[in-house]
């Protein structure tokens, strides 16, 4: 039997998005040469909210791209027969660039080694760092994240479903306890 739990409420998952603002400018008080990628779906939304908030503090307006990795998943061919691909937007070059790769939940890593592929088919980046709203931790690969929102304890069974007012009209993190993660 499954229970669900809700985490983070509208104002917590703002505040995780500034705290991350503020480590990102304090690391990188100039922002030389940064650009944000999210990863579709969560992380578009995500990186465009930490844009608006780097904005808002420094007045730079940092070039925001989208990344698609349906076709970079190790286990695609498990989820559909017929995926359904979304090009990347990255209407920018990354050569030489410090991407900031932005997502919304980051579990076994594989989602993550999926998005570094598809950006290293677009281009050679000088650096590469990872904003993470929630680290649930159950890694499969050695992937860690530079900024994260909250580190939750989950079970590998746990399900996370980070729900944004972009898509769901809301903004919420709920774990649902004892389901199959989707994630």
């Amino acid at each position: 039997m499954s229970s669900v739990q809700i985490i983070l409420k509208e104002i917590d998952i703002e505040e995780s998005l500034s705290r991350m603002c503020d480590q990102l400018l304090q690391k990188h008080p100039v922002l030389k040469e940064m650009v944000l990628v999210g990863i579709r779906s969560g992380g578009v939304y995500l990186a465009e909210r930490l844009k608006q908030k780097i904005f808002q503090k420094t007045g730079i307006n940092l070039q925001t791209g989208v990344v698609d990795i349906t076709l970079y998943r190790d286990d695609w061919t498990r989820l559909t027969q017929t995926p359904e691909v979304k090009k990347a937007e990255i209407h920018f070059p990354i050569e030489d660039k410090h991407v900031l790769l932005v997502d919304d939940v980051l579990f076994t890593g594989r989602t993550i080694r999926a998005a570094l592929d598809a950006l290293l088919d677009i281009g050679r980046a000088r650096r590469v760092e990872l904003a993470i709203l929630i680290d649930r931790g159950h890694r499969e690969l050695p992937i860690h994240a530079d900024y994260v929102g909250k580190v939750l304890e989950t079970l590998r069974q746990d399900s996370v479903n980070v729900e944004l007012k972009e898509m769901t009209g809301v903004d919420q993190v709920i774990i649902e306890h004892g389901k199959y993660p989707n994630h």
